[in-house]
């Protein structure tokens, strides 16, 4: 007499061979003594392994399904369930992708579960099935009262791991990040740490050698945190694994290297830019993050005040002329040229740029890589872009007195030049200029503005509370309003990874070039003749800009008077020579 076939989940696996109907049937009598499920049982009567039963259940409830592993767990994605709840509802968050949370269930099929766990992550959920046994068990192990990721990575083993029935990448186009590729742990180790720094908003990833272990941080709002120290015997194999996507050399190992890699994360389009360095224990890496979506910003979200918007729209709105960009590195001046030529991008414009490196690769804009090993200088590759029939130029930045006086002519016959200048602050770039030889009367013909910037963190918004600053502090950056009101820092809290601040806001020095400042430039031999007619037209130091932000209570009088040291200093300087 044969079995009926009544049970879908047992039609499933008759059909595709994977148990005989006497398998089925020691299981179905099994089930008659133990209430655990027909799956639960096959796998515990040793007839089906675990992932030939997700995949025949995914199957049946027409869902994907995995079997979970480390690295394909974000610990602090796993942390928006508790424990009890995750026990009750047979559940474990993996990682989150946008605002899309992807759950392990054992019951992906219960709608009150999936709005009872988008209740309580505040998130939409995309459910996938998983073993209850795989789910408690590391229900366990990522929701105990102290998780340590690193705990994790010492005993991760090379064990293959599936996601059963999903969408295939294709790697030649981009590695797509967010869905957790087979592979080995190394693979999910840089997918994770790649994943976390994007999430997280980091501008570079450090992976560098010690003694003891791999240190890997990352840089988010201009400060290095640690994120992840698996043991020393990784690092190598964390190292070939990116120098793997980004094309380099695996074998070479004494010498620096670079490459890019193209990625997907979170629905965004994001560049990394690789760099090797060969070090007494072993090579570190450097990942810089380039998220293109930085690059369709508005300008009022780049930080540039209101009442000088329309100074910064007409100053790279000229037809011709040069507009510098000045600050220290990781000044962000970079971002505010690439947001630049987005605005400035139309069908009708040829616009070229010279860079050392291309960091951004931009559509519908002519983009050439500096070699100084060829032979390809800035100053070479302009004068060769002049042949082109360029409407708008971008010089990456204006290191010497062959490519400044280029650039400058450039700007004289019909070109509008963009570049960047390391100087302190905006009126110290003619000064700048003038000492590496540049004529004066061409510096004051040329120019239309120059626009220093740095960047200051911003407050925490879920920590934020109110302080008084010492009078020692109001007195050195120079307060003018009331010295008794409240002031407001972030006291640190999980979400700023207890630093007080989140984010970055930009601080920009905009001077305009005025007939009366052209005159200026011409003959002025001091920095503070210059600033002293650029305030007559509206002109405001760094400091003052600044200021600005503690007075919206967007950033802290500390953090302003951090980021514009360098230019105090120099304003001291040189109003001692002038007494002098």
């Amino acid at each position: 007499m044969s079995l009926k076939r009544s049970n879908k989940l047992g039609q499933i696996l008759l059909d595709e061979g994977l148990v005989t109907e006497d398998d089925l049937r020691r299981a179905l009598q099994a089930q008659g003594q133990d209430n655990k499920r027909l799956g639960e049982l096959l796998i515990d009567l040793g007839i089906l392994s675990p992932l030939a039963m997700i995949s025949a259940l995914a199957r049946q409830l027409n869902i994907k399904g995995c079997q979970l592993r480390h690295g394909l767990i974000d610990p602090a994605v796993a942390q928006l369930l508790d424990r009890e709840e995750a026990a009750r509802l047979k559940a474990l968050p993996l990682f989150k992708v946008g605002e899309t949370v992807t759950v392990a269930m054992a019951e992906p099929q219960s709608l009150p579960t999936i709005d009872r766990l988008s209740a309580l992550t505040r998130c939409r959920i995309n459910p996938v099935l998983a073993l209850e046994s795989n789910i408690v068990e590391f229900q366990e192990k990522y929701l105990g009262e102290q998780v340590d990721i690193d705990s994790f990575l010492v005993n991760l083993t090379e064990s293959e791991v599936r996601v059963v029935e999903r969408e295939t990448v294709d790697e030649d186009v981009s590695h797509e990040i967010s869905r957790m590729i087979d592979g080995s742990p190394i693979v999910n180790l840089v997918n994770l740490a790649i994943m976390t720094a994007i999430r997280d908003g980091a501008s570079d990833i450090h992976v560098e050698p010690t003694k003891r272990f791999t240190r890997i941080r990352y840089r988010i709002d201009g400060s290095l945190r640690e994120l992840m120290s698996p043991p020393t015997s990784m690092h190598a194999a964390v190292v070939s694994r990116i120098k793997v996507i980004g094309k380099m050399d695996i074998a070479e190992r004494r010498l620096p290297q670079e490459g890019r890699v193209h990625v997907v994360a979170e629905g965004r389009e994001i560049d990394l830019r690789l760099s090797s360095m060969p070090t007494l224990l072993g090579e570190k890496i450097v990942l810089r993050i380039l998220d293109k979506s930085n690059l369709h910003v508005s300008l009022e979200k780049l930080g540039v005040k209101p009442d000088r918007l329309v100074a910064f729209r007409r100053i790279f709105s000229q037809p011709h002329g040069i507009v510098l960009v000045t600050g220290p590195t990781g000044s962000g001046k970079t971002t505010t040229l690439y947001s630049v030529l987005d605005l400035l991008t139309t069908p009708e414009k040829n616009i070229v740029t010279i860079e050392d490196p291309v960091e951004y690769q931009l559509d519908e804009i002519n983009q050439i890589q500096v070699s100084e090993v060829i032979g390809m200088t800035f100053a070479r590759a302009l004068r060769s872009i002049l042949r082109q029939d360029p409407d708008v130029i971008m010089v990456g930045e204006i290191r010497d007195a062959d490519t400044a006086r280029v650039a400058i002519q450039a700007a004289l016959t019909g070109h509008l030049v963009l570049s960047t200048l390391h100087t302190n602050n905006a009126p110290g770039a003619f000064i700048r200029l003038a000492d590496m030889g540049i004529e004066r009367y061409l510096l004051a013909s040329a120019f239309n503005g120059v626009i220093a910037q740095r960047l200051a963190r911003t407050i925490c918004p879920y920590c934020r509370t109110s302080y008084f600053p010492p009078e020692s502090a109001l007195a050195d950056a120079g307060w003018e309003g009331e010295t008794n009101r409240v002031f407001y820092k972030g006291e640190g809290c999980k979400q700023c990874h207890d630093s007080g601040f989140r984010g970055r806001a930009g601080i920009y020095e905009i001077l305009e070039v005025t007939d009366e400042l052209r005159q200026c430039v011409h003959h002025a031999e001091h920095e503070e003749e210059i600033k002293a007619v650029a305030r007559r037209h509206g002109w405001r130091a760094l400091r003052e800009e600044g200021l600005i932000l503690v007075e919206e209570a967007r950033s802290t009088l500390e953090e302003v008077l951090r980021v514009t040291h360098a230019e105090t200093e120099t304003r001291t300087r040189a109003e001692l020579g002038s007494r002098n």
